[in-house]
């Protein structure tokens, strides 16, 4: 009996982000977790700037065992062309592409599509997918027309003219002035109000505010990472995640609650090991099944597949409130993703295996329906 040829894996990381050091890390620890006798493992990384490089330090310390790696890659080594990278090189190897690449220009769909292009299977959501969950804004508006409960938002673009003058503009395109957004938001919503990039993750750019001047603040901080702007109301209930893996048929890991250790759950909670992470969470059966059902009817509307975390506020007028769907959640040892699938029976390197059965399994798929003809 013949063993099939190992998989050439190129796991992308690092990124044009403002999540750039959190790939990295993230990245580190998938390499010491793939199986070294099913993967042929090539770190690839992707400076701040948009250039690719052979991570030959990762790929030389690997070598020599997991326990060589340094706590974090680093984007640095010979330069290289995408294309050339990501497609076969010619041996008998399967590749694969796991872009552990977080935010804009990464988890955003632009990765995914240059992924199509070169017809290359990868881990995680598609080009669809990836570029609606990234923007919490669309997210939230087709969620809505799905019917999934959710809390109360506003949203607008803030950009700066050639005369370094503010322009914001509502949804319907009028003009608007910070001032103006921030009264009606306070209206609307009430204080204190969440401020995010519309694009971003790991909390990068969020702020809550208590008063108009700290909202004005917000704003423009939000904006220098995003010129979409989403204001959001406090939700005061429970903190729950659940992860999901999966294509057609996406299952549920068990629940996990945040109790952050900041005055909401930022970046340094998430990174820094402040919040306490309980997981599993303390829910009966009934609320599980309930918010797992939720969980996976939002990655279906989005139409998801691979894996994403998908967030959760209970509340207990409204119930169960989905924050956020992530298609590529942070992946560091301390990481609600894997720790959820770890507490579900599903260990670090296993899960590695799964997506990239996933992976395998979707490009299949969709070459069986690529007809060019007519």
């Amino acid at each position: 009996m013949t063993s099939s040829p190992p998989i050439r894996l190129v796991v992308l990381f690092g990124g044009r982000s403002a999540e750039h050091d959190v790939s990295c890390v993230s990245a580190r620890h998938v390499l010491a977790a793939a199986d070294p006798e099913r993967y042929v493992i090539e770190p690839v990384g992707i400076t701040r700037q948009g250039r690719w490089v052979l991570a030959e330090a990762a790929a030389k310390a690997l070598r020599t065992g997991a326990d060589a790696l340094p706590d974090h890659l680093t984007a640095d080594g010979p330069a290289v062309d995408a294309l050339p990278v990501l497609t076969d090189d010619g041996s008998p190897a399967v590749t694969v592409a796991m872009p552990i690449l977080h935010g804009p220009m990464g988890e955003d769909g632009t990765i995914q599509g240059l992924l199509e292009l070169a017809g290359v299977p990868y881990v995680g959501a598609g080009v669809l997918a990836s570029a609606l969950c990234m923007d919490k804004v669309a997210c939230k508006d087709h969620l809505a027309g799905h019917g999934v409960p959710q809390g109360r938002y506003r949203w607008f673009t803030l950009d700066t003219t050639d005369a370094g003058e503010e322009q914001l503009r509502r949804p319907d395109g009028s003009l608007s002035s910070v001032d103006a957004e921030v009264d009606a938001a306070a209206d609307q919503l009430g204080l204190p109000l969440f401020i995010k990039p519309a694009n971003m993750g790991s909390s990068v750019g969020v702020s809550r505010a208590t008063t108009g001047d700290e909202a004005r603040a917000a704003i423009r901080v939000a904006a220098s990472y995003d010129r979409e702007v989403i204001v959001e109301e406090e939700i005061r209930g429970r903190e729950i995640e659940i992860a999901v893996l999966g294509n057609e048929d996406p299952e549920a890991s068990v629940a996990g609650e945040i109790l952050p250790g900041a005055e909401f759950y930022d970046y340094a909670d998430k990174y820094q090991d402040g919040a306490d992470l309980r997981i599993p969470a303390s829910l009966s059966p009934d609320e599980l099944a309930e918010v797992q059902r939720i969980a996976i009817a939002a990655y279906r509307a989005c139409k998801v597949e691979g894996l994403a975390r998908v967030d959760f506020f209970y509340e207990e007028k409204r119930g169960w409130l989905v924050n956020e769907l992530n298609t590529m959640p942070g992946f560091t040892p301390i990481s609600m993703y894997p720790k959820l699938w770890a507490a579900s029976g599903v260990d670090y390197t296993t899960l590695i295996d799964r997506l990239v059965d996933l992976a395998v399994s979707r490009h299949q798929r969709q070459r069986r329906h690529t007809r060019t003809d007519h």
